[in-house]
């Protein structure tokens, strides 16, 4: 039984895992993520690695950021910028003597829905992770695009609203389809200021169908669904999976769903000529990004056969 190391940086945690070539998990945990410094950091992922050493036949990474997949370095790293520059063929692969795989998160998303969830058998199709940005990941031809530089799929800097300004955050789809600010402007419309992140909160006067909640959430839906035709023009894709955590709501996927079928329906020139493509709620949700890696370096390894 052949297994691997897989782990997910995140912002608060570094999750890890082993995992086997067929997607089963043996063992996992997290440990808070040491933002320090980049040698604190790295002594975390050392710690996890010696643990296991000698149980597992490769070690694959996703991390925020923009990933060269092929040299195995991190750019910028998201909100972990310490990261920036980190090449972990050099630090990873050069300690350990086994193949490293480094994808980005949303990427990772991606291919995680591609191994076994809902893209799976899907040629081409586009995963969204819904959360503090807009991750993305983007299939052609039953393969994720990275693209020329690997700044394929990052979706959060999709320029909707021009009028106000470049520099404006607003203007970018990382700011109108963020769900945490979406979360944060229903809870200061329901007075709930002391605790303006509480999801549980925000979505309970959602299903609840409180007016001040319901018109802040179906303007969200609707900016995700002007996304997600912005997508389409290009892609073409047969369907698009959402994920983050506000996808296990199903009032999301029916109202993003809603929104979509009525911008196509209010404007006849693209309804003749775009067909609505599904949209459901990705299969994997916080383990995804550890299969997600997994499987980039599952595929590499097959093309080096």
């Amino acid at each position: 039984m052949t297994q691997y190391l897989t782990f997910d940086i995140g912002g608060t945690n570094l999750k890890y895992a082993l995992i086997d070539e067929e997607g089963k998990i043996f063992e996992k945990d997290r440990v808070e993520t040491n933002t320090k410094s980049l040698e604190a950091f790295m002594q975390s992922i050392y710690q996890v690695a010696d643990k296991y050493q000698g149980k597992y036949r490769g070690i694959a990474v996703c991390a925020p950021g923009k990933i060269d997949t092929e040299h195995k370095i991190i750019y910028f790293g998201g909100a972990l910028p310490f990261l920036d520059g980190l090449n972990l063929q050099e630090t990873l692969g050069e300690k350990y003597k086994v193949p490293v795989s480094v994808e980005n998160d949303g990427k990772a998303a991606a291919l995680a829905e591609q191994w076994h969830g809902e893209l799976q058998d899907v040629d081409d199709g586009v995963a969204i992770t819904l959360g503090t940005g807009i991750g993305g990941g983007i299939v052609v031809n039953h393969r994720v695009v990275h693209g020329w530089t690997f700044q394929a799929g990052e979706l959060s800097w999709m320029i909707t609203n021009a009028g106000i300004g470049t520099k404006n955050m607003a203007a970018y789809t990382g700011y109108t389809c963020s769900a945490v600010n979406m979360i944060k402007k229903v809870n200061l419309a329901l007075g709930n200021v002391t605790n303006v992140d509480d999801g549980v909160a925000a979505f309970k006067a959602i299903n609840e169908e409180d007016l001040r909640a319901l018109a802040i959430f179906k303007r969200y839906c609707h900016n995700v669904a002007i996304m997600i035709i912005n997508i389409q023009t290009v892609v073409n894709a047969s369907k698009f999976v959402i994920g983050g955590g506000i996808s296990a709501q199903p009032v999301l996927i029916e109202e993003i769903n809603n929104q979509l079928h009525k911008i196509l329906e209010n404007n006849l020139m693209i309804g003749k000529q775009m067909i609505a493509p599904p949209v459901v709620a990705a299969k994997y949700d916080n383990d995804a990004n550890l299969y997600g890696a997994l499987y980039a370096l599952l595929l590499e390894l097959k093309e080096k056969e």
